[in-house]
């Protein structure tokens, strides 16, 4: 019975089957790539440091692509529920016949998750299917924005095929089984007049759902001003979740609610106001429409301003905590001319490495455990950088760093360093015991300065050959442009104010969070897409009659199909605006907190691709669907009953 109802009202189910496929192959190819990312391959030859460059990117990779796959699989069980909830109640005649002819509550359960295992089985072989091509397209995405090497490939096994049947009967399960209950709970009688529940669209699982999720974001955005700004990033990726699902779950009220706003724009024509009536009349079908927009903005925008936020901030923290006026990059032995220039007052040489240093870990979750850090490890002269830095240690001093003491920069600040803590590292193919004599303070800046050594435990030739920054201070009295110009009259690398240093910085984190957010948002996002276009097409569909009243009463074919794309800009509207009230309710710490708004990274480019991408999407989709809706005469459909 489950499988002729599937083939008979395949339209109703076609959203769904297509939601399961994409997802089920979102998870697959992400990871089959996440097990290519587990066996790094390292070309012969390749430096040290280059290899444990490569290595944190793999690493950073199958980090990347399991959040990718959990993402996947979030919005997959959210979109299929909201697509089943709606199918579910376009066959509320059907069920509720099948009750009034002897049905039982168990049996009507049976039929509708025997459906969701059809669904979710025959999603699952075109998701396998799909996956392979997504997998190399992922591939392709990780490699072209140079998260891992050209050369990496994904590897294929066997064994995920098998978790991707088990995925996808579970999203399938996973994201009817609400729909199911609350079907099955509806009166014959009332299902058939539509009255009771049959007519509630708000049920009690919505209203508890929605409102302690929401409860939950308030009390996060209460405290989120209070904390500092890690907190304050750790809270504001709540609020972006919690937020966006109490208002998805809660949309059937919060949607034509909103839709009173629009009431200025029914000045416009008749049509402007039938469509604001229709938005308001058709909570289901607005409600399945917004949710998705109301998630994708809210993630995307959430996400992207607090991945903005932290390398703006992190930027601004390293410029505070300079002090002078220029940045040189150079070769090690080349730094080593900077001071003698007139109106230098002071310098102070970071020198990168092929370094190797090994450590054993103090906190309590991994205490006694090795770990080994193979870059951001600098060596200095302590007390040049004690001139050109406002930092201080937390623990120790930078007195003691010196012979085998070593400095644990901002960058190990939550990997459990602790002074005292021996290590030792490797150094022009020699191995040095050493011992953490002082700890500075941590930083939001991702990819911070991990370790810094003593200058005079790098070989001659190696600090010559290594890459170098030297902060130049000028002396008092001296002309900062003038001293600028003799830096670059010496022609031995790139000289740079400090703040253009640090903006280089931000750009170069920016440009990688805006390769993480491609890979991680990029196929979820064309995700909520179809979610979108599929409650459309339903909608369009189950309103043939509905338009065929409509044109009997005297509107043209055009006016109805302007009317229907006039309601779906509306519900774009609505969904976009909420998703971007979550995105703001996030990202109030960073407003009203201690950092204040001058870090605040706001994606507006970003904004307004959505909010285009939103209306271009329900335009068209509106059009072609209420077109295809409007073909047959509308005095066929106008006498027609199911």
């Amino acid at each position: 019975m489950s499988w002729s109802t599937f083939r008979e009202r395949w339209t109703l189910f076609a959203g769904a089957l297509l939601t399961v496929v994409v997802g089920v192959a979102l998870v697959q190819a992400s990871m089959m790539v996440m097990i290519g990312s587990q066996h790094p391959r390292i070309p012969a030859g390749t430096s040290p440091r280059a290899a444990a460059e490569m290595r944190d990117a793999y690493e950073g990779a199958g980090s990347l692509l399991g959040m990718t796959a959990m993402l996947a699989c979030f919005l997959a069980v959210f979109i299929v529920g909201s697509t089943f909830a709606f199918t579910v109640a376009q066959r509320r005649a059907d069920l509720a016949l099948l009750r009034t002819l002897g049905g039982s509550r168990p049996q009507v359960v049976t039929l509708l998750l025997s459906e969701a295992v059809i669904l979710g089985a025959l999603g699952s072989a075109g998701g396998i299917v799909l996956g392979v091509p997504l997998m190399w397209i992922q591939t392709l995405l990780l490699t072209s924005t140079k998260i891992v090497p050209g050369s990496f490939e994904p590897v294929w096994d066997n064994g995920v095929l098998i978790g991707s049947v088990c995925a996808g009967i579970g999203m399938a399960l996973a994201g009817s089984f609400a729909a199911t209950l609350r079907a099955s709970r509806v009166r014959p009688l009332e299902a058939l007049r539509d009255i009771g529940r049959a007519s509630r669209v708000m049920t009690p699982g919505r209203w508890i759902w929605g409102v302690s999720m929401l409860a939950l974001t308030a009390a996060m955005v209460s405290v989120e001003g209070k904390v500092d700004f890690l907190g304050a990033m750790m809270i504001g990726l709540g609020v972006s979740f919690c937020g966006a699902i109490g208002l998805s779950s809660l949309s059937p009220l919060v949607v034509p609610l909103a839709g009173h706003l629009l009431r200025p724009f029914t000045r416009f024509g008749p049509l402007a106001e039938l469509a604001q009536a229709n938005l308001r009349d058709g909570k289901r079908r607005a409600a399945a429409t917004a949710a998705p927009m109301i998630v994708l903005t809210a993630l995307v925008v959430g996400l992207t301003a607090m991945l903005g936020t932290q390398a703006k901030a992190g930027g601004a923290q390293v410029e505070r905590n300079i002090i002078g006026q220029y940045v040189v990059t150079s070769t090690g032995a080349d730094a080593g001319r900077i001071a003698s220039v007139p109106g230098v007052g002071a310098t102070s040489t970071n020198l990168a490495a092929d370094i190797t240093l090994t450590y054993v870990r103090s906190d309590a979750d991994e205490r006694g455990r090795r770990q080994t850090v193979r870059s951001g490890i600098y060596a200095i002269d302590a007390a040049d950088w004690a001139r050109t830095h406002k930092q201080r240690p937390v623990s120790g001093t930078l007195e003691a760093v010196h012979g085998k003491g070593v400095l644990a920069g901002p960058g190990s600040a939550e990997d459990g360093v602790r002074r005292g803590a021996k290590a030792v590292a490797e150094i022009g193919g020699k191995k040095v015991k050493l011992e953490v004599a002082a700890r500075l303070p941590g930083t939001v800046e991702n990819n911070a300065d991990a370790f810094y050594i003593p200058r005079t435990l790098l070989p001659p030739d190696m600090a010559a050959k290594a890459e170098a920054e030297t902060i130049v201070q000028v002396a008092p009295g001296a002309s900062a442009a003038d001293v600028a110009q003799r830096l670059r009259d010496l022609r031995i690398g790139k000289v740079q104010t400090v703040a253009k240093w640090s903006g280089a910085r931000v750009a170069k984190q920016q440009e990688q969070n805006d390769s993480v957010m491609m890979v991680l948002l990029g196929l979820s996002a064309a995700y909520a897409v179809v979610a979108v276009i599929n409650a459309m097409i339903i909608a369009g569909t189950e309103r043939r009659r509905e338009f065929a009243v409509a044109r009997l009463t005297g509107l043209s074919r055009r006016q109805v199909v302007r009317s229907a794309l006039l309601e779906a800009a509306g519900v774009a509207l609505i969904g976009v605006g909420l998703g971007l009230l979550v995105a703001l309710a996030a990202l109030g710490g960073f407003l009203f907190g201690p950092s204040g708004a001058a870090v605040l990274a706001v994606p507006w480019t970003l904004i307004a691709l959505l909010v285009l991408g939103a209306f271009a999407i329900s335009g068209v989709t509106s059009v072609l669907t209420t077109r295809a809706a409007t073909r047959v005469p509308p005095v066929a459909l106008a006498a027609a009953r199911e």
